[in-house]
C-alpha cells in the first residue's frame, strides 16, 4: 500500500477524499476524479459542466443544492456517517491543500457526522 500523501488530486467532487480510501491505496481504485467509470456520478458531472474541482467552488450552498443533497447522498452519509458538506464548507474555508492535509493526518475520507 502506498503512503498517504496530500494531494489535492484525489479530492472528489463532493468533498470526498479519496487520498485515504484503502482501494485507492493499494491501485485497485483511481479515485472519483480519474474514474471515468464514475460517469453515473451527478455531483462530478456538475462540477465537470461548470469547471469546478469541487462544489467548494459553486456559489450555491450544497445544502440547499439538489444535485448534492439527493437521497444517495443521504443513505451514503448514513451509513458511512459522513458529512460531505462539512467537507465542502472546510475547502471553501481553508482550501484544497489544507483539507488534503487534514485528511491526510485524520487519515480518513471525510468529515465525520456529529
Amino acid at each position: 500500500m502506498k503512503p498517504i500523501v496530500p494531494d489535492t488530486q484525489s479530492i472528489a467532487a463532493c468533498g470526498l477524499y479519496c487520498g485515504a480510501c484503502r482501494k485507492f491505496l493499494i491501485g485497485k481504485c483511481p479515485g472519483c476524479k480519474r474514474n471515468e467509470k464514475a460517469a453515473w456520478c451527478k455531483i462530478r458531472s456538475c462540477c465537470q459542466e461548470n469547471k469546478f474541482n469541487t462544489c467548494a467552488e459553486c456559489p450555491h450552498d450544497v445544502k440547499e443544492c439538489k444535485v448534492f443533497s439527493n437521497w444517495i447522498g443521504k443513505v451514503f452519509a448514513f451509513l458511512f456517517n459522513s458529512d460531505r458538506a462539512a467537507c465542502i464548507r472546510y475547502i471553501k474555508e481553508h482550501g484544497e491543500q489544507a483539507f488534503a492535509k487534514e485528511m491526510t493526518q485524520r487519515k480518513c475520507q471525510t468529515i465525520k457526522r456529529k
